[in-house]
């Protein structure tokens, strides 16, 4: 049984100290690697991100080290010498190109670790030469003529990588905080639980239009009522890619429809103020036949399931779930 160890997270920023909290599940293995204790404990422990740069971004933005690093963490990177950073975006979690690395170690243009001689803990930024800040303020669309004075964040492990997860930031002119809402499920809408963020889409979308999103629930719900009036043993899933058209109008792509893999891989959502997220969407008449990929896939990937009726009980983490019919209903009244 996977045993937790909870701690806590901080960003710092030159001249600047405070911190988040941080509550996960690390599996056991991590515990090996590490050396931690096996049974259940609380380490109250802070990540600093220091700001090595100050107003650098014609060098590739602020530079962040790693600073005050919680032992789990410290243990992991001496261990593994690197460590893949995975971002949380206002959609869910995003892979990016960014490492956390040993003080001794460094990629170099082809990706392969080199020794080094940087004397801290950091996070190095991609071959693009973009920092994690500058990809925090894209990814949030923040203001582009203001440099960061602090960001907070939480940190948690998936598989080998490690999340980094903002839940606030204050800009240099700028005395206030800005709270950044954490969004459970972000992409998720279904009967049990309908997002913040799509219920704000939405609602963009009507300001837009109301006459395109009444199209767009006349589209959904006809397909729906197939479906359900139908005998669906007969029914293909990739049917449901009637009701692409619809979506677009809602801010989602459905990509190329493909025999292998996931369904749509190539997919992404554009959400009102934000930048589009690439996101593979799995077809599903009912959600819970997603249980042959969470049988199949060791490392389940970020993904959505795209359905008409959701009957998944405890979907896996970073796997929302789209349901027509109740998106058609929600548009409808």
């Amino acid at each position: 049984m996977d045993e937790m160890i909870k701690g806590k997270v901080a960003f710092k920023t030159t001249g600047w100290l405070w911190a988040g909290r941080k509550t996960q599940v690390l599996r056991r293995r991590f515990c090996d690697a590490c050396q931690m204790p096996r049974t259940p404990a609380t380490l109250e422990h802070f990540m600093l991100l220091l700001q090595s740069k100050d107003r650098s971004r014609k060098s590739g933005g602020q530079q962040y080290w790693l600073q005050a690093m919680p032992a789990w963490f410290q243990n992991h990177l001496d261990k593994e010498k690197a460590c893949g950073v995975l971002l949380q975006t206002p959609y869910g979690m995003t892979r990016t190109s960014f490492a956390a690395l040993h003080p001794d170690w460094k990629h170099n243009r082809k990706n392969k670790l080199i020794k080094a001689n940087a004397q801290h803990y950091r996070v190095q930024a991609d071959e693009t030469h973009t920092s994690i800040g500058e990809a925090i303020r894209r990814w949030f669309g923040l203001n582009k003529k203001s440099d960061f004075e602090k960001i907070e964040v939480e940190a948690a492990f998936h598989d080998d990588d490690i999340i980094l997860i903002p839940t606030a930031l204050t800009m240099r002119d700028s005395g206030r905080a800005r709270i950044l809402e954490k969004v459970v499920c972000p992409l998720s809408f279904h009967r049990d639980y309908q997002s913040r963020l799509w219920k704000d889409q939405i609602a963009a979308c009507r300001r837009e239009s109301v006459n395109d999103v009444s199209w767009a629930c006349s589209q959904i719900k006809r397909v729906v009522v197939e479906h359900q009036n139908a005998d669906t043993k007969n029914v293909h899933e990739a049917d449901l890619l009637r009701a692409a058209g619809a979506l677009s109008v809602l801010g989602v792509d459905l990509g190329l429809c493909l025999t292998k893999g996931y369904d749509c891989p190539k997919s992404q959502f554009c959400f009102s103020g934000f930048p589009a997220y690439p996101c593979p969407v799995e077809i599903k008449k009912r959600s819970s036949r997603f249980d042959y990929q969470i049988m199949r896939y060791t490392n389940l990937p970020r993904a959505v399931v795209l359905c008409v009726e959701h009957d998944l009980k405890n979907p896996p983490d970073h796997v929302d779930i789209l349901e027509l019919s109740t998106l058609a209903d929600y548009l409808k009244n």
